[in-house]
């Protein structure tokens, strides 16, 4: 019972320091360049249908999941294309990158390198031959209007369905005497501790990410405690209460512009709150498995032969960034090649996944398979025809 006691803590912590504070950045910025240009930015991307792949690729390609993330309720809205999206997940370099730029720079610019390429070219092939898109997204509409703000779906001219949502209405924020001013402040805690937890997680892997012990105190590892459950503990209050006192209480969705710069800051942070929701339920389900299933991702990434890159293409099909972490500390440990981390690389879809599944199960669910099938090709083939491919211990620092 301690034990599982234990997992559950230390889940609630990481989730927030791992994941969170740099999800939160990156919402953040994009959000201040949306109110700098009063929108211009998502504007000039949903009328530029071509350059959108490339850069659902460049956002995907960002270190940590918050580029991706980002893009996710583009495409709900009807901006982006489906195809964009496939682009971002392969491109997803997830927290595991930080590991990898760490300890592996040079393999981190080869595999990183190969699945930007892939992500191109995957989002293209998508949008041009529609690779059965149109019929999910049909399927998809059958089951009427999603959870979060409902919605169709319509055909964009490009020939990709997207969904078309009423994005502009807007409610406004309940009042009362106690919550209202309540949820301010705990929205001010928040953004203090994701500050702090930003720091954190940036020294956790830098140095390769360790374990670091559940415990109180003046120490790193106190302070990495203390912040990440209250980080977490506030983003659920703004997930399940303070949303609907700070805002409309929608999430999940893009936004046009902001009013001003803290409703700017309250976006991203009912945005990040809703990620971290998503990302604790699978930080506890991986952890809880290999607690009591015994599941071991080093095990079975350290397959060999061929089976190495097929393994580190599964591992990327697990919805988060924890078993990609533990992927990359075993790269950098030399125990696989370079084929597999590459595989890995493509296939993994980080916790950019989330917002998606929270929206459109069956959006998601198609997207990680059209992200598995090119990492599947392209890490065999590494294995088998490149000598770099079967290396390993490639690029790994000594």
């Amino acid at each position: 019972m301690n034990e599982l006691v234990e997992v559950f803590l230390t889940s609630v912590r990481d989730g927030y320091v791992q994941v969170s504070a740099f999800v939160a950045v990156t919402v953040l910025l994009f959000g201040v360049v949306q109110y700098r240009t009063n929108g211009a930015l998502v504007e000039r991307l949903s009328d530029n249908e071509r350059l959108q792949p490339l850069f659902g690729a460049l956002m995907g390609l960002t270190p940590g999941c918050g580029g991706a993330i980002v893009m996710m309720p583009l495409y709900v809205r009807g901006t982006v294309s489906f195809g964009t999206v496939v682009a971002t997940l392969i491109a997803t370099a997830g927290d595991s990158a930080f590991v990898i730029l760490a300890l592996a720079p040079k393999a981190a610019l080869y595999a990183y390198g190969i699945a930007f390429a892939t992500a191109i070219a995957s989002g293209y092939a998508i949008d041009r031959f529609g690779m059965g898109v149109g019929r999910v997204d049909r399927a998809v509409a059958t089951f009427g209007r999603t959870a979060t703000d409902g919605g169709s779906v319509a055909a964009n001219p490009g020939g990709n369905p997207a969904h078309e949502y009423d994005c502009c209405e807007t409610t406004a924020a309940r009042e009362s005497p106690v919550l209202t001013p309540l949820s301010h402040a705990v929205h001010a805690l928040w953004w203090v501790s994701a500050g702090v937890a930003l720091v954190l997680g940036v020294l956790y892997l830098l140095s390769g990410a360790p374990d670091v012990p559940l415990t109180l105190g003046a120490s790193y590892a106190g302070a990495f405690t203390v912040v990440g459950l209250t980080g977490t503990t506030a983003s659920f209050y703004l997930y399940f209460v303070g949303r609907r006192y700070l805002g409309d209480g929608r999430v999940g969705r893009a936004r046009d512009s902001f009013a001003d710069l803290y409703d700017t800051l309250t976006h991203a942070a009912l945005e990040t709150s809703f990620v971290t929701v998503w990302v604790l339920a699978a930080y506890l389900l991986y952890e809880y498995g290999v607690v009591l299933l015994g599941v071991d991702v080093g095990s079975l990434a350290a397959a060999v032969g061929v089976l190495a890159p097929v393994a580190g293409a599964v591992i990327g099909l697990i919805p988060g960034c924890g078993p990609q972490i533990v992927l990359a500390s075993v790269y950098a440990e030399g125990a696989i090649p370079f084929s597999a981390l590459t595989a890995n690389a493509i296939s993994q879809d980080g916790d950019a996944l989330f917002p998606l599944l929270a929206i459109d199960k069956k959006a998601a669910v198609v997207a990680s398979i059209y992200t598995t099938i090119p990492a599947l090709v392209v890490g065999v083939a590494l294995h088998l025809f490149f000598d770099i491919g079967a290396k390993t211990g490639f690029g790994v620092l000594g």
